[in-house]
């Protein structure tokens, strides 16, 4: 005996951990997911339900006749299958069941799924009639999926059936069986018969307005209209000119026209300018077919212009004289048809000037979404839900017409042609719904246009309002939860879950709604939160019966109702399978609430406002990792030295974060270095390259390299990452490439007031001296990193003390709307102010040249010099005598104690010991002692040799070696750097606290 898989797990246990409250996402279908949930919050008990029973149910006649021969047959080919077929109408209430054995019968019987029952969801659960209602789209429900414990034995499809104009759902179709006779091919069947069912209210459209058209041509000249049989134009002869010799637009424009004609009840006349300074006027008028059918048709006449010529007309053209005797009895039966048109309209078409007329033929109009009062074409294409009729070619005239034969070029001077065209005809509520459909049309594509301009979450939520306010709604909100303001991925949604109201579209204000930046909690009863929590779109046509969103705040919303609310519509805004908000539409202005077809609409537009809305919250993620990012990798704090006093300034570009970096990395001998560097581009990339560079300057700088070393050291370094570092590897690339990355370095000495500059493609560094003068050091140029073969040179400089040195990047000069040589002039300007300290330069400097929205990176780096006086300096020249090593002892003390450092003396004295026996013994040429009372104690000792020592590890035996390793104990830093003649081992100790 085989099991179902839900009777022994799966589905059972899913069931049981959701009613629980237990998640349940990876085992249960999303449709059938969503679906429970609806019903949970619908208050359901799988135990118990309560089906209404409503008696005497019945769908009109109309869809009735469309749906009959179709149920016939699909009930003729289940015959031999426990299946039985349901027929609901728009509420999920049974009006018809047919097919099924006996058994099954009285199964669906004890369970109220029989005529007259209720079958909609919140009434019965999960199940092929209301979940199809509920989803707006066929579904498949099988044993344990059905919500309610007493439909588990069963297994059904259905499917919605629209109507082929409006879009609404006029009825339901179910199959239903055994949950072990089910097949998931049962929804192709229903489905199938569904399209069948909307194929055959299409064409029973399509014969009224056959019966409409004839009974018109029936009616002949004597029906209160033009009195003449009007002639039916082709509809393109293949010449660029389409109705009848027509341009395209203008004949669309009359389309149009006539389109917004027929579904205006109380209108009889029309006007439409067309190109070549010609006028059409437009007739509607009221038409039956033989068997009571009730319609409307359109005619057209059009004045003045070059004759059109019609192709394969046969109609004759008449005089002058009879044109002339027609007009009177036109006005006269156009008074007849309305009396309310006006009197200046009815003059136009009795005084019209002799001409040609022409017109177009076409059954059922077009349909877009917008009208418009102007006579441009539309632009939107035909839907499929169009009926469209093939029009037999009109009789020709009555033999008492004359004139020249059809196809003639011209008309003789005294001769004029006056052609009656008919335009459209058909029903007023589908001409209603042409109407309608292009405005809809017109709406999404200037959605499309205007919603997601920017990558910003808030503008995008904005145009979307500006899109909705007021063609569609009067006031549209959008709500949203925090992290998508962020970047971050939504949270789960439920009762509760705070949101921010971001943008509010309105036609006036209402100050009772909630404002923008207002946050917004709402109760679990309110559209919103059932919109979040189901994921699916609320209408709320009566505001004023919808106790759920009242329940929100009685006191707000009945003075919302009171300012004329009244209809609400709530979608929720969802973009590859995240739900990231809500958005309201509500109508206050627009007499007619929300509709099933807006709803449609409504879940359009939010569609593509989330998509844009997902792509600015994902924009926004990646800007703030790249901007952390970049953050992470830039100067946190000032580093201690006193060689000079900084500021700094950095801002990312509008256009994301780049590689723009500055650094003060403090040197040894009371040195300090200032770094400013750019690398090319933006994003990930750029702000990766920049901390791999800043870090490789200050490895180098722990070697004291020399400025144009450390360049040269540096471009080999982005030579290497633009290559790839050298990595071959099968199906992989290279390092995408810097581009371009600039750098400028300086090295200042606070003992010797000297600056060492030296740059690559970066701009030229200022300095301010102490009296004002701004001068641009001219360093030699030199190519951007990575290009290499060519040296760095290098400039020194000696600064006046209190001197500033300002470093910067090309966005601060530079933008598409200056030049560099006019930014170096203004930055020139600013900086020509001594008594700045250096925070007060940088906000001048930027208030002065930074853009309000800069193109790139802006990174300013000010410093103002000091100088080490004689009195922190103490400095010695020894021979190369080993006898001068006691004397150098000597010398450090009592230096030591006129600076009240006696706590040092014994580590200063075994250190400088140390260090000049290794000079005198393993170096040559002159030897130097120095001191230098800085934030630390700095003791360097150089000579004229090349060499450097190493810290080692002496062995037991050995009698030397252990100099260095009490150095290096004795002291926090120790280390070696070169001169062009020589060496300096220097270490530094911490002063002690006072």
């Amino acid at each position: 005996m085989s099991v179902a898989w839900d009777d022994i797990g799966g589905l059972v246990d899913a069931h049981e951990r959701f009613l629980a409250g237990a998640l349940v996402d990876t085992t249960v279908r999303d449709s059938v997911l969503d679906s429970w949930k609806r019903c949970r919050s619908a208050g359901l008990q799988p135990h118990q339900l309560l089906v209404p029973y409503a008696p005497d149910l019945t769908l009109e006649d109309l869809f009735l006749r469309a749906a009959d021969p179709v149920l016939k047959d699909l009930s003729a080919s289940l015959t031999q299958v426990g299946i039985t077929i349901a027929l609901c109408d728009a509420r999920g209430r049974m009006v018809e069941r047919l097919g099924g054995n006996r058994q099954l019968r009285d199964r669906l019987d004890e369970v109220s799924f029989a005529p007259g029952f209720d079958a909609s969801e919140r009434v019965v659960g999960t199940n092929g009639v209301g979940t199809a209602l509920a989803e707006r789209s066929p579904v498949y429900v099988a044993g344990r999926e059905h919500f309610a414990d007493c439909l588990q034995p069963f297994a059904c499809a259905g499917a919605p059936v629209r109507d082929p104009f409006s879009g609404r759902i006029e009825a339901v179709l179910d199959l239903t069986c055994l949950r072990d006779d089910g097949d998931p091919a049962m929804l192709r069947l229903v489905r199938e018969a569904a399209h069948s069912i909307e194929a055959r209210l299409l064409e029973q459209s399509t014969q009224r307005e056959r019966a409409l058209l004839a009974a018109y041509r029936r009616a002949g000249p004597d029906v209160g209209r033009w009195p003449r049989q009007p002639r039916l134009a082709a509809p393109d002869q293949g010449d660029g000119h389409g109705y009848g010799g027509l341009g395209r637009i203008d004949a669309a424009v009359l389309r149009e026209k006539a389109e917004e004609l027929l579904a205006s009840p109380h209108r009889t006349l029309d006007e439409v300018v067309l190109s070549g300074g010609r006028v059409a006027t437009l007739l509607r008028r009221p038409v039956m077919g033989a068997e009571g059918e009730t319609g409307v048709v359109v005619e057209a006449r059009i004045f003045g212009g070059p004759r059109l010529r019609q192709a394969g007309s046969t109609a004759a053209t008449p005089s002058v004289t009879g044109a002339a005797r027609v007009e009177p009895r036109l006005v006269e039966k156009v008074t007849d048809v309305s009396p309310d048109v006006e009197p200046a309209a009815a003059r136009a078409l009795a005084d019209a000037p002799a001409g040609t007329a022409a017109g177009t033929a076409t059954v059922l109009p077009t349909t877009s979404t917008t009208p418009t009062t102007s006579t441009r074409p539309s632009t939107s294409a035909k839907p499929v839900a169009v009926t469209t009729v093939t029009i037999p070619s009109a009789p020709p005239l009555s033999p008492t017409d004359t004139g020249s034969p059809a196809g003639a070029d011209e008309e003789p001077p005294t001769r004029a042609r006056v052609d009656d065209r008919l335009l459209l005809v058909g029903e007023p509520g589908v001409g209603r719904l042409a109407v309608l459909a292009r405005r809809r049309l017109e709406l999404l594509h200037d959605a499309g246009v205007r919603i997601g301009t920017t990558l910003d979450v808030a503008r995008t939520a904005e145009e979307l309002t500006q899109v909705a306010v007021p063609q569609f709604a009067d006031f549209t909100a959008v709500d949203l939860p925090d992290a998508v303001l962020q970047g971050e991925e939504p949270g789960p949604f439920g009762a509760g879950t705070p949101l921010r109201r971001i943008a509010l579209g309105s036609v006036h204000e209402v100050p009772h709604l909630y404002g923008v930046g207002d946050p917004v909690h709402y109760v679990p009863t309110t559209p919103q939160a059932r919109s979040l929590e189901h994921r699916q779109s609320v209408l709320e046509p009566v505001l004023v019966e919808a106790e759920g969103w009242l329940a929100q705040d009685p006191a707000r919303l009945e003075q919302v109702l009171a300012a004329g609310i009244h209809s609400l519509i709530t979608v929720p805004l969802r973009a590859r399978g995240a739900t990231l908000g809500v958005v309201s539409f509500y109508r206050s202005e627009k007499p007619a609430p929300f509709e099933e077809d807006d709803l449609s609409l409504a879940q359009e537009l939010a569609g593509r406002a989330a998509i844009c809305i997902d792509n600015a919250r994902r924009y926004t993620r990646e800007h703030n990792t790249a901007l952390a990012l970049q953050r992470s990798l830039l100067p946190r704090g000032r580093p201690e030295q006193s060689a000079v006093d900084i500021a700094y300034r950095y801002l990312p570009a509008q256009a994301g974060v780049g590689g723009d970096w500055f650094d003060v990395i403090p040197l040894s001998g009371a040195r300090v270095a200032l770094v400013v560097g750019d690398v090319v581009g933006h994003g990930l990339h750029a702000a990766a390259t920049m901390g791999r560079l800043r870090t490789a300057v200050h490895n180098f700088c722990s070697l004291d390299l020399p400025p144009d070393e450390l360049l040269t050291h540096l471009d080999d370094l982005v030579g290497r990452l633009d290559r790839g570092e050298g990595w071959a590897v099968e199906n992989t690339q290279a390092d995408s490439g810097i581009v371009g990355a600039t750098c400028l370095y300086a090295v200042y000495d606070p003992v010797s007031r000297r600056c060492t500059l030296t740059r690559a493609g970066h701009p030229f560094p200022a300095v301010v001296a102490p009296d004002g003068t701004v001068e641009f050091v001219d360093l030699p140029s030199a190519p951007p990193l990575g290009l290499g073969g060519m040296p760095f040179e290098t400039v020194e400089l000696e600064l006046a003390e209190g001197s500033q040195l300002v470093l910067y990047t090309d966005g601060l000069i530079e933008d598409r709307h200056r030049d560099i040589d006019s930014g170096l002039d203004r930055l020139r300007t600013v900086l020509a102010h001594a008594d700045r300290a250096p925070e007060d330069t940088c906000e001048a400097v930027l208030d002065a040249l930074l853009p309000e929205r800069p193109s790139d990176d802006v990174a300013l780096l000010v410093a103002r010099t000091h100088a080490l006086g004689p009195e922190q300096v103490a400095q010695w020249d020894l021979p190369s005598d080993p006898a001068v090593v006691s004397r150098a002892r000597a010398a450090v003390t009592e230096q030591l104690a006129a600076w009240g450092l006696e706590d040092l003396a014994f580590c200063t004295e075994l250190i400088a010991s140390e260090l000049v026996t290794n000079a005198i013994r393993h170096a040559t040429g002159p030897v130097q002692l120095r001191l230098l009372r800085d934030r630390a104690l700095i003791c360097e000792v150089s000579d004229g040799s090349s060499t450097s020592p190493r810290l080692r590890r002496a062995r037991t035996e050995d009698e030397g070696g252990r100099g260095l390793f009490l150095v290096a104990q004795l002291t926090e830093r120790w280390g070696t750097r070169y001169t062009p003649n020589a060496k300096i081992i220097w270490t530094e100790q911490p002063l002690p606290h006072n």
